[in-house]
């Protein structure tokens, strides 16, 4: 690479660093991401609406003194609006969307804090996968293994990530979609508490509180100083998430004590666990103890087996509004969108109130059985996916059967709707790698409501005691 040829052993906070003591130029950091995406992007199919120019005119204008400023960002092509840009969610319907007419508050926040914005990373259509394989613009692929997917929906913002094109990229989790590319890819992501992050101005909530935005990481740290530089309710949200009681940056590298960990191998919809996925977790809750903690077996006693049909209920209903959602009006029509997403519409539409309403009540019933748990154990461990992620065209939004659609998609990752559903933050880390070939192996930390700064003190000590920061993919090593 011709451009910073040490981009690769910088997270983000290390490369605002490096901006901030005028080491480098924020015009310097620019070039040697797109330099990383020019290499690599070809490959894996992350980075699929370059904003170059976007990103030099941020740049000239001067921008924003903030933990990241200079820092070069990608934005996922779905829910992060941003004044004069287009965004096409993923779907051949949206693709002649106009640019957005203003910021959401999100976006807002992430410009506040210095990020520059040089590109749109590819997602399945309106979020509605755990891969990343949209007709519009083709599939995104793993970087340790473009045989396999990258996961979704936030799957090019992970691929670009694992890759190295960037250290650090926006996402959102409406079932899994931060965590699954996250451990897909072999890096960090973070969902955190319902209401964490605002959607203002735009709604008050995604997927009836399944939903929320956050990011894609190398490291740990950097998603706590993201979420301090984004957190915060909007003007006119339903509900707030609890204060933190410090910066979460603080919580990074700081005494978590003796906490009370639970683990759990036992997915909640009845799939089976890989072996891999099994020991990997088994090995993090030996960790835990070795570094001081109660650590023990235990299932949370919720009705998970309704987790999955709820969550369908729910995006069903809400894909009903999403398809009538376009900028200018236009009408939907089946030719336009692939086929899961169209069928997931005709569904919601037959739906009745009482049954979203009986939908919500499960999500509230499994939020206080969950709350129960918490009682005794300040974080459950679980695997973040329940197999290695699969080959491309194994979980297709063009199949014709949508049972065996949703099937195969819980099959893979059964560990993430239950938290969507309870509203509680999940952090994904590669602290482990399969047997037969080293590709990554994630666990997934799970607080309770409200509480991302245990996950914070637990993430950073497991990073620390089991470092994968150096482990790159093929890909990311010329």
């Amino acid at each position: 690479m011709s451009a910073f040829a040490e981009f690769e052993k910088y997270d983000a906070t290390g490369l605002a660093g490096l901006v901030r003591r005028k080491q480098l130029t924020a015009g310097e950091l620019l070039e040697a991401a797109i330099d990383r995406i020019t290499a690599r992007n070809q490959a894996v199919n992350a980075v699929i609406m370059p904003l170059y120019d976007y990103a030099k005119q941020q740049i000239a204008a001067g921008l924003p003194i903030g933990p990241f400023t200079g820092v070069p960002f990608l934005l996922k092509d779905l829910t992060a609006n941003v004044a004069g840009l287009r965004m096409t969610r993923g779907s051949k319907h949206f693709a002649d969307s106009p640019p957005a007419t203003v910021d959401s508050e999100h976006v807002t926040r992430l410009k506040r804090a210095g990020f520059v914005f040089y590109g749109r990373t590819n997602s399945c259509e309106l979020g509605l996968s755990l891969t990343c394989e949209p007709q519009l613009y083709g599939p995104t692929k793993s970087p340790w293994d473009t045989t396999r997917i990258s996961g979704g929906s936030s799957g090019g913002a992970a691929a670009a990530t694992g890759a190295r094109m960037t250290p650090l990229a926006h996402a959102s989790d409406g079932f899994g979609s931060i965590r699954a590319p996250a451990s897909c890819c072999g890096i960090v992501g973070l969902k955190p508490s319902r209401s964490r992050n605002t959607f203002a101005p735009f709604s008050g909530e995604g997927l009836a509180g399944c939903s929320t935005e956050h990011a894609v990481s190398l490291t740990v740290r950097d998603q706590a100083a993201l979420l301090d530089a984004t957190a915060g309710s909007g003007e006119g949200d339903p509900y707030v998430a609890p204060a933190p009681a410090r910066r979460y940056a603080e919580e990074v590298g700081a005494d978590p004590g003796r906490l009370r960990i639970a683990f759990s191998s036992k997915a909640p919809n009845g799939a089976k666990v890989d072996a891999d996925c099994r020991r990997v977790l088994e090995e993090t809750a030996k960790l835990c103890a070795e570094l001081g903690h109660h650590v023990e077996e235990a299932d949370p006693k919720i009705d998970g087996e309704l987790a999955v049909p709820t969550f369908l209920t729910v995006a069903c209903a809400n894909t009903v509004i999403n398809l009538a959602s376009h900028p200018a009006g236009k009408p939907p029509k089946a030719e336009e969108f692939e086929r899961i997403t169209w069928e997931a519409g005709e569904r919601g539409k037959r739906l009745s109130a009482p049954d979203y309403a009986r939908a919500t009540q499960t999500m509230h019933r499994l939020s206080r059985q969950m709350a129960a748990f918490h009682r005794d154990h300040d974080v459950l461990l679980t695997p973040a996916l329940a197999t290695k992620p699969p080959k491309l065209g194994w979980i297709d939004m063009m199949l014709a059967d949508f049972d065996e659609y949703w099937r195969r998609v819980f099959a893979m990752s059964p560990f993430t709707v239950p938290f969507n559903l309870t509203g509680q933050p999940g952090l994904v880390l590669p602290l482990g790698q399969f047997a037969d070939d080293g590709y990554p192996c994630n666990v997934q930390l799970v607080g309770r409501f409200g509480d991302e700064a245990t996950l914070f003190r637990l993430g950073s000590q497991l990073e620390a005691a089991r470092p994968w920061f150096q482990r790159l993919p093929p890909l990311a090593r010329n």
